[in-house]
């Protein structure tokens, strides 16, 4: 390292989140440096302490319910000099957050503010920290949104947030993050919502950054394989304490905590089969009535031979499943199907072009498939798929559903066939409502569409369905803001099942989800499509998944359906520059590619200083 002192040193950092009822400690004796130009990344599943570590650091925790207990954040300021950030006034802080600290928050739809454009957002924040004119301002911020390789810069800079996609939004706040050239850049999930090409963009641009800049980049993520070529050390973190930390080739070729082994095997990799059963945390780890962490010596590596005749049993009827499928009629057929959308400009929102989200595109689905649809953010397989319900309307085109025209469907009708064809929606938090129980969220679409003969007999079919997701009869009466995320999700996947659906329409279900978690709803979903025979068309970013998941693979790009194929020919031969960018993007997270891009990062900076 160039510097002695680190820029950052973080010592026996303490947070609680008090109730009425009990404290919790949601950091526990964390203690680390970060040094200018280097990337630590911090790694760990939903609620294990990472994110409360970073707005700790930026006291950007309320007083309650949370609160900072004990500790030191020592930082050296280009204003300040050597501060305790915990100590600082808070008139000086205002100053460092921002400017010389600057966050990427998780959740971009919540860090925007809805009734601004996205471009005054972070022009806003140019202006209060620099001396710029609002016309340099808007062109620094039209260059931060070119550099974030948003396309169409000038158009999100007049658009509100919800007028763009989830991942156009969190490169907005990557650009916003940049805005004043941070000391500091925490990093908090800001690749989550995106798909691999643009996660491979902003990645590189962080460690771009890191290098011309000397910026120091605290990267937390719940994804082990995504910080594996950009992370320089890598602490893991679970129940608010670091139970490993270390160099990057070290965590990956020699975990020592069975929970970093976990996580590392969960993930589904490449050259796994469809069948097998993904691993997860539990299977790697469990803890004993005082809390401490044993190594389970049986790990799913060696499955029983109970699992392996299960698992062999699952798969041969589920062949004989799609044997027997191959013969009926389609369940779904789209024909030259089109979703434009009008370009409108000035008072009179006159119409001055179109964006063809969805443009003549045609596919085929049999009963019992998993189609994979995969392509980078904004190119039109959220459209389709919401197209394919008719939430969003046709431009033209004939969508055929179970014998059914949905295209001609009358409103009634319509609502009649939407309980064939659900869809779990790609934020699970907004899809829930706020104001009713999870029995209540479950219960609902069976009223609506009068299944069963009284309410009594749909809440107890409301248990039989959290408990089929892997919850328990407890979280009935729980609402959606007392549930984690991998929770949420299971609840989603329950009221999607409510009415007995041939076919479920999955947009990114499992994108925002713990490695740990979304392998378990991948299972989950794997065992009910063998148990009810449903027909997924699975949307989704992250060609991992997909192709564990799939039958077949539809590639979108630009709003066409470019490349087709089953997932062995999709990885294997594709024919497409688009589809070989795709996978080439994919983090792989083995060790030669680690080294391989550690020395290629060593002679990038060396070629800059």
């Amino acid at each position: 390292m160039t510097l002695l002192k680190p820029i950052l040193q973080v010592i026996n950092l303490n947070s609680v989140f008090s109730t009425l009822h009990s404290i919790t400690k949601a950091v526990d004796k964390v203690s680390f440096e970060v040094y200018a130009g280097e990337t630590v990344a911090i790694v760990g599943e939903s609620g294990s302490g990472k994110s409360v570590t970073a707005l700790s650091l930026m006291r950007l925790l309320d007083t309650t319910p949370g609160q900072i207990a004990t500790g030191q954040v020592v930082f050296q300021s280009k204003k300040y000099g050597e501060v305790d950030l915990l100590q600082l006034p808070e008139k000086q802080m205002q100053h460092i957050r921002g400017n010389e600290i600057s966050m990427v928050f998780q959740e971009p739809m919540s860090s925007l503010n809805p009734v601004y454009t996205c471009g005054k957002q972070v022009t806003e924040a140019l202006l209060i920290h620099n001396t710029l004119t609002k016309k340099q301002a808007k062109e620094r911020t039209i260059q931060l949104f070119e550099k974030a390789r948003l396309s169409h810069p000038e158009r999100i800079f007049d658009a509100y947030p919800h007028e763009v996609s989830g991942g156009q939004k969190q490169r907005v706040m990557i650009a916003m993050a940049l805005a004043c050239e941070p000391s500091i850049l925490i990093a908090d999930e800001p690749t989550t919502a995106l798909d691999v090409t643009v996660q491979a963009r902003v990645l590189r641009l962080v460690d771009e950054l890191r290098i011309k800049e000397n910026t120091a980049v605290l990267f937390i993520t719940h994804d082990l394989g995504v910080v594996a070529e950009i992370a320089d050390r890598i602490l893991v973190m679970y129940k608010g304490k670091i139970v490993e930390q270390g160099k990057v080739i070290d965590i990956f070729t020699n975990p020592q905590h069975p929970y970093t082994k976990g996580l590392l095997a969960c993930r589904p990799k490449l050259t796994a089969k469809k069948q097998t059963i993904l691993p997860t945390v539990s299977d790697f780890m469990f803890e004993d009535e005082q809390g401490n962490i044993l190594e389970r010596k049986a790990q799913i590596l060696e499955p029983s031979l109970e699992d392996v005749v299960s698992n062999y049993v699952g798969t041969v009827r589920n062949i004989k499943h799609q044997q027997e499928n191959k013969q009926k009629p389609l369940l779904l057929q789209v024909e030259n199907l089109k979703v434009h959308f009008p370009i409108k400009k000035g008072f009179f929102g006159r119409t001055t072009g179109l964006v063809k989200a969805v443009d003549d595109v045609s596919f085929e689905v049999r009963p019992g498939e998993t189609i994979g649809l995969v392509g980078e953010s904004g190119c039109g397989k959220t459209t389709l798929g919401r197209a394919l319900l008719r939430l969003i309307e046709p431009t033209e085109g004939s969508i055929t559903f179970d014998g059914q025209n949905v295209v001609q469907l009358t409103p009634e009708e319509l609502r009649n066939s939407r309980r064939n064809i659900q869809m779990i929606f790609q934020d699970h938090y907004t899809s829930l409502n706020p104001m009713h129980t999870v029995s209540e969220v479950i219960v609902e679409p069976m009223q609506v569409h009068n299944f069963y003969s009284s309410d009594k007999e749909r809440h107890g079919k409301s248990l039989e369905l959290i408990e089929k997701v892997g919850l328990t009869k407890d979280y009935l009466h729980r609402y959606p803001h007392e549930l984690s995320g991998g929770q949420r999700q299971r609840v989603s996947i329950a009221r999607a099942l409510a009415l007995r659906p041939k076919c479920i329409i999955c947009d990114e279900s499992v994108s925002a989800l713990d490695v740990s978690v979304q392998a378990q709803v991948l299972n989950l979903l794997n065992r009910l499509k063998q148990e009810f025979h449903i027909t997924y068309i699975f949307i989704t970013h992250d060609l991992s998944v997909a192709k564990y998941m799939s039958d077949r693979i539809l590639v979108m790009n630009r709003g066409k359906i470019v490349e087709t194929g089953t997932p062995e020919q999709i990885f294997r031969q594709p024919q497409e520059e688009y589809t070989r960018n795709l996978i080439s993007a994919i983090p792989k997270g083995e060790p030669e590619d680690i080294i391989t891009a550690q020395q290629k990062r060593k002679a990038i900076k060396a070629g800059l200083e």
